[in-house]
């Protein structure tokens, strides 16, 4: 056992999603979107150090020293598996966890709309899951794999960096990839995964030009393609993609995304306030014919009004899930005001409205 491994006992028995061990400071846990410091001495560079390099593998080891900075997966058999970055900071050494939880939750746990689990049966095509760092994407994609997993005698390759979720072969073949030990890069296992046999490839993460144009390719070419991207919402998405492209290259990348985009959504976590916990507001977009020619017509803009039409096909804008939880009690009137999109219509739930809410625009 790691000395570290009390940490990530008291982590899970506390319900943090992350924790904090930095040079210099208090050990701190992320609770339920809030950060507490863990009542423990002030941590030394060489301490945390060698505590730190004691689950660090050789090779990742290696490119921290290089680089400053690193990614990799690290497990506690019967508790969980954890998300690591290393880094180095003005006091030393650093390091922030992420709780991966041994289960997966299925769509229907999670309170998932029936159109996101529906998307798991698509035969081809891009569908990508979007929202900040921390807003549960990981989470909401590993279900949608799960449900492909359980109900469709496929096969699965995951690209990641690292491997968050593990998954077992039910229905369906399922081989997970992790860049950096399985692999190169998200370009190089993607190329690579075409060559593979797959019907459904998830990429963690669509960080850069090649990553991108081979996901679209592929999703093009009748495989079905799950990608993340930092993105806050849908019309936000699509003009993030386009724009990675060289100029000369964007019309015909318009017409291509047009084609093979099927879904985008967009999520954001926010705490509950009717017991311990956090819960995500999705927006979703569905392609339909209007969506795709708004995509070939540079008219992204009007995506957020199309949303509202399109309920029938499923899609919600951000602001409608928002209200929703709110109108449910589940999330507070501070905190939707603080993360919709249009700030009027939450003004009224406010005991104190500001006097100025432009600023919060």
């Amino acid at each position: 056992m790691a000395q570290i491994d009390a940490f990530f006992k008291l982590m899970h028995e506390q319900g943090a999603s992350d924790l904090h061990l930095v040079a210099g400071h208090q050990p701190v846990m992320r609770i339920h979107g809030d950060l507490e410091r863990v009542k423990f001495r002030v941590l030394d560079n060489d301490t945390l150090k060698a505590m730190l390099y004691e689950i660090t593998p050789e090779h990742k080891m290696k490119i921290f020293e290089e680089t400053g900075d690193v990614d990799f997966a690290y497990e506690v058999p019967g508790l969980a598996r954890y998300r690591v970055n290393l880094f180095m900071q003005l006091h030393g050494i650093g390091a922030v966890f992420r709780e991966i939880p041994s289960e997966i939750k299925t769509c229907d746990e999670l309170g998932l709309p029936p159109i996101v689990k529906r998307l798991a049966q698509l035969p081809k095509g891009l569908v990508l899951v979007t929202g900040p760092t921390g807003s549960g994407k990981s989470t909401t994609l590993a279900a949608i794999i799960d449900e492909a997993n359980r109900t469709r005698k496929d096969h699965i390759i995951t690209i990641e960096d690292p491997v968050e979720f593990v998954h077992k072969s039910k229905k369906a073949v399922i081989n997970q990839r992790e860049v950096g030990t399985h692999t190169k890069s998200f370009s190089a296992a993607l190329r690579a995964a075409l060559r593979e046999d797959p019907d459904i490839i998830l990429v963690g993460e669509m960080r850069d030009l090649e990553t991108i144009s081979l996901a679209i390719e592929a999703a093009a070419t009748g495989h079905l393609v799950f990608g993340t991207l930092h993105t806050i919402n849908a019309s936000k998405t699509v003009d993030r993609i386009i724009e990675v492209f060289p100029v000369d290259e964007q019309e015909q990348i318009r017409s291509t995304l047009a084609d093979s985009l099927r879904a985008v959504i967009s999520q954001t976590l926010f705490k509950r306030i009717d017991k311990k916990g956090r819960v995500a507001a999705l927006e979703i977009m569905i392609a339909t014919p209007a969506i795709r020619n708004l995509i070939r017509e540079r008219k992204t803009y009007q995506i957020p009004s199309m949303l509202q039409t399109g309920k029938k096909y499923g899609m919600q804008s951000l602001d409608d899930a928002i209200m929703d939880l709110l109108k449910k009690g589940i999330i507070s009137p501070e905190e939707a005001f603080n993360k919709c999109t249009d700030k009027a219509r939450f003004l009224t739930f406010l005991k104190k409205p500001p006097e100025d809410f432009t600023e919060a625009l």
